[in-house]
């Protein structure tokens, strides 16, 4: 029988997370100063890429020489972790606009983890299917570039994981205009959000047994 994990997430600002486990993972990694933050400070085992734009490709500042960088829309195991990248788009108009993405799926030590990078669109049928069920979801919120509140709420019912975790929104210092975490948060239920500052250990038995709860990350 599987024992109780434990894993922690860090938040590097944009849609950088550093999630460790039995393995590290890094997710978008941005160089900080192009966008007006701090750079991540992590070495990951693998590095998750969604798509080739600046503010999200920047694997040499988390990639260590061992490190395995993924970018692509593969079904693969990189130390011990278990991924399948599904094709999304930019924008509501497949890409046509900015570009196709990764949308990234992943396991780490027996808990689950979805990162839609810039998804700028609702999920259709398939995307779905294979995304959903998740125990943690990092959502785009900040509109412009990105699904705004309203879109990413709607992605949350569709996926239904047990934490939903916002995204790439305005910062303090961040060079993007974009929309503050604050509007999404509007649309949600108080009960559920917990604010868990830059960094959040947890085990597995920690997550709600049903519903999804909000965990908001500060820099």
């Amino acid at each position: 029988m599987m024992g109780v994990a434990h894993l922690r997430i860090r938040w590097h600002g944009h849609a950088c997370f550093e999630i460790a486990g039995s393995s590290i993972v890094v997710t978008d990694p941005h160089d900080g100063k192009s966008i007006g933050i701090r750079p991540p400070k992590v070495v990951g085992d693998v590095v998750l890429v969604s798509h080739d734009h600046f503010d999200h490709n920047c694997s040499r500042v988390v990639a260590g020489s061992d490190t395995s960088v993924i970018g692509d829309a593969v079904m693969t195991v990189e130390k011990g972790v278990r991924i399948e990248g599904i094709e999304g788009a930019h924008d509501e108009q497949d890409g046509a606009k900015r570009g196709k993405i990764v949308l990234f799926r992943f396991e780490l030590d027996g808990v689950s983890f979805c990162h839609l990078g810039d998804l700028g669109h609702i999920l259709d049928e398939e995307q779905t299917s294979r995304l959903g069920g998740t125990d943690f979801l990092f959502v785009p919120v900040g509109d412009v570039f990105t699904i705004g509140p309203e879109a990413a709420m709607r992605v949350m019912e569709q996926l239904g994981p047990r934490i939903a975790v916002p995204m790439h929104y305005r910062t303090p210092g961040l060079s993007l205009s974009i929309r503050p975490v604050g509007d999404f948060l509007e649309l949600v239920d108080d009960s559920r959000v917990s604010k868990v500052g830059n960094e959040v250990e947890f085990s597995s038995d920690d997550l709600p047994e049903s519903g999804t709860d909000v965990w908001v990350f500060s820099e």
